[in-house]
């Protein structure tokens, strides 16, 4: 299994439809959330994923350039698929998006939007809170940011 890193314009059809599906799975399904989960973002982040030998997604985020959504570069949708849960792969993920800010886009902050429950997850790389917990589309978020040394 490998990581793929590419542009919205880059993604095949068919991987397109599959990081949709998985999201879709993820977000809207396994949270019991509708909201509109294809926000007009995509087409200007980065994707990163995994694919199982079947092709199927088993971790996704899309990295979102500096004035995107906020000032500072972000990483969103955040995902592993539940049969790859507890074994890294979430840290991995992370790890690798914000390698790519740091290192490809030479951006010093990552401002992100969290489900507080992943609050001490993202700690681990950094994060520090800037704001409360609030609700977004009835689950508990909080905003967290990073800055690189």
């Amino acid at each position: 299994m490998t990581w793929i890193l590419k542009t919205f314009e880059q993604l095949s059809t068919l991987e397109l439809y599959r990081i949709l599906q998985e999201r879709t799975q993820v977000f809207v399904v396994e949270q019991q959330c509708p909201y509109p989960e294809v926000d007009g973002k995509d087409l200007q982040s980065m994707h990163l994923y995994r694919l199982d030998d079947e092709g199927n997604v088993i971790a996704y985020l899309r990295i979102l350039p500096a004035g995107l959504a906020y000032p500072e570069a972000s990483i969103g949708r955040v995902l592993v698929n539940q049969a790859y849960r507890g074994q890294g792969v979430a840290a991995e993920l992370v790890r690798r998006g914000l390698d790519y800010i740091r290192d490809e886009w030479r951006e010093t902050e990552v401002k992100i939007q969290a489900q507080s429950y992943l609050e001490n997850f993202y700690h681990s790389f950094g994060f520090v809170n800037v704001s409360e917990i609030y609700l977004e589309d009835d689950i508990p978020h909080i905003d967290m940011k990073l800055r690189f040394e």
